[in-house]
């Protein structure tokens, strides 16, 4: 039998990967950042860092970890470890220092979708110690909270409590957005956690930054309102408000920029879950549909594991015609 499409790009995917540079050899550059006499950099080199690593967030952003990541490896070797061992003056060493901690924030994400869940967190180790080292509080912070959010998706409700009131406390001088951006995270630990006063108290905090950053010009950044009003329907599920939830994962769907797919296929998924959950059974089957639509241009572990989690929750209702077409149309994708 020929091989169907997703596989044929799986199997492009982890051929390519055995190129890439693997963790050791990644961990063993950054252990090792003897300066290079012959190498010096300067902005323009901390510029081509940021640049490039804002072009494979957006990458990761619409097609997932596992196409963006190994490009991510291959480049934080070949070019970000020769500018950190390079001469510099003080203020473009620190400045490198923070751009390379940030890129290895976004690849331990990247790990993280693709559900390599250990190597990510080696990852943000990483970021940790290079942002610390250069004085950058906003990727020190950013990184604690993606380990926070790591925790909440595995079920680590104490440590993810632990790691969002570390990054909280890590950013006393936070802005509006980077204070909804943190509170956030702690409301959905908090309510993972059952703690409702600390939940609805940390929510309420990140509504009126949230309100203060968007009466402000706009700023560039991944938490906006759409994000929020998840975090809303993460809060509101975790305490018991099913029906509340679903309007707050509706409405995060209405603000979503439609650049973002693969949060779009984990979050649609979420909410067609929660519409099945409440018997609002052809809902559900409507937006399930829409989250197959996005799936087949996504290589992300997570949404990988949304789609079997579609598929086990409609097994025992195939007898309907149109739960059985969706769970064979899923079925079919997940295969490929």
């Amino acid at each position: 039998m020929d091989p169907s499409r997703r596989t044929v790009i799986r199997g492009v995917v982890y051929s390519a990967a055995l190129a890439v540079p693997g963790w050791q050899e990644i961990d063993a550059c950054l252990s090792r950042l003897d300066a290079d006499p012959h190498a010096r950099i300067g902005m323009t080199e901390v510029e081509t860092v940021v640049a490039m690593t804002d072009r494979i967030s957006t990458l990761d952003d619409e097609y997932g970890g596992r196409m963006a990541r190994p490009m991510a490896a291959a480049f934080l070797v070949n070019t970000i470890v020769p500018h950190l061992k390079a001469r510099a003056s003080e203020p473009v060493r620190k400045a490198m220092l923070s751009a390379a901690a940030d890129h290895l924030y976004l690849t331990g994400y990247m790990a993280m979708d693709e559900r390599e869940d250990g190597l990510a967190q080696r990852y943000y180790m990483k970021a940790l110690d290079l942002a610390h080292r250069a004085g950058d509080h906003l990727t020190y912070c950013t990184t604690l909270r993606g380990m926070s959010v790591q925790a909440v998706d595995l079920g680590h409700t104490r440590q993810a409590v632990r790691l969002a009131e570390s990054a909280s406390s890590a950013s006393p001088q936070a802005g509006p957005r980077m204070l909804a951006f943190l509170a956030g995270q702690q409301a959905h630990a908090a309510a993972q956690d059952s703690d409702r006063l600390a939940a609805l108290a940390h929510l309420k905090t990140a509504e009126i930054a949230m309100e203060r950053a968007e009466s402000r010009a706009k700023a560039l950044g991944s938490y906006n309102p759409s994000a929020l009003s998840y975090h809303v329907g993460q809060v509101r599920f975790e305490l018991g408000d099913v029906t509340g939830s679903i309007e707050s994962l509706e409405l995060a769907d209405r603000l979503r920029e439609p650049t973002h797919r693969r949060t779009r296929v984990r979050y649609n998924a979420m909410l067609a879950e929660r519409q099945w959950q409440a018997g609002r059974m052809e809902e559900a089957v409507a937006t399930w549909g829409k989250v197959l639509d996005d799936y087949p241009h996504v290589q992300s572990g997570r949404c990988d594991g949304r789609v079997r989690t579609l598929i086990s929750t409609i097994a025992p209702r195939t007898t309907n015609p149109l739960a059985r077409d969706l769970h064979d149309r899923a079925k079919a994708l997940l295969l490929r």
